[in-house]
């Protein structure tokens, strides 16, 4: 029941996309990343709230397929789980997902039909672009009025990152592309809920915010020779709150282990 579509070269996830919606025909088109495995009734959850004709994209729940590798695979499992439950679902209050994520992402064809050459024609420094494909689509379903939704039983298991290397350089892609269509999505946010625009803003800025006070604490050790106590206490604060208000709404004490990534967060992945 399946037809391959075989392009003579790697052209990119963006042109061989492209090129598999054009030549179908059905309602519904559903994307999944080849590392990602849907469960049974995933399709069926997604198409069910697919049957709003305001709503053209929506995203399933994911999860890590390879949690229990290393102990970098399961504390990703659970950056995904608070990206879905927490960011995700705050914002599909409002209708308005800022990004349906590969792994599991159901978009209506006709939308599409109305995007494909803006999707398509997307520069980036003068380049055509080759990262960022998820966000930018969805930027453009909110730009052409439609919304975007998340639906949490709609369960979707993907490999991810068993090594600090290829994080990095995932989490690079991701920066990228995060801060790249926010700029192109500024003129989109007035439209929106203002607690979308808050939540956008917020999401920016907290990165610049955090790593303003990393170097004012190593500032302070430099001059003065003492510990910036006052700072250190308030990122720990801040990570024992989001770590034990996680554990309580999932109902897994493990979530009170994810404060393991804010090391990973100050010292690798701001500087990066």
């Amino acid at each position: 029941r399946f037809n391959f579509i075989l392009l003579r070269e790697n052209v990119g996830k963006r042109k061989a996309q492209i090129a598999a919606i054009r030549q179908s025909s059905g309602d519904l088109v559903l994307n999944v990343d080849s590392d990602s495995t849907l469960a049974s009734d995933a399709v069926t959850k997604l198409a069910l709230k697919m049957q709003d004709p305001g709503i053209g994209a929506a995203m399933g729940q994911l999860t890590a397929s390879n949690r229990n590798d290393t102990w970098l695979t399961q504390l990703i499992d659970m950056e995904y789980w608070l990206a879905c439950n927490e960011e995700r679902a705050a914002q599909a209050r409002f209708g308005a997902v800022m990004c349906c994520c590969g792994p599991c992402a159901m978009y209506r064809r006709s939308a599409l039909l109305m995007l494909l050459d803006q999707y398509e024609s997307q520069f980036f420094r003068g380049k055509p672009s080759d990262f960022g494909e998820d966000r930018h689509l969805t930027i453009l379903m909110l730009k052409a009025g439609f919304r975007t939704e998340y639906v949490p039983d709609a369960m979707v298991a993907t490999v991810v990152p068993d090594r600090m290397g290829p994080y990095l350089r995932q989490q690079l892609r991701w920066a990228r592309s995060t801060f790249r269509d926010t700029l192109l999505a500024l003129r989109l946010l007035p439209g929106l809920d203002r607690f979308i625009t808050l939540d956008v803003v917020g999401q920016n800025l907290g990165p610049l915010l955090l790593a303003v006070a990393v170097l004012s604490g190593v500032w302070q050790v430099a001059l003065t020779t003492t510990v910036p106590w006052w700072t250190i206490i308030m990122i720990a604060s801040m990570t024992m709150i989001r770590c034990s208000v996680a554990a309580l709404r999932a109902r897994q004490l493990r979530f009170l282990a994810f404060s393991l990534h804010t090391p990973i967060n100050l010292f690798l992945l701001l500087p990066l």
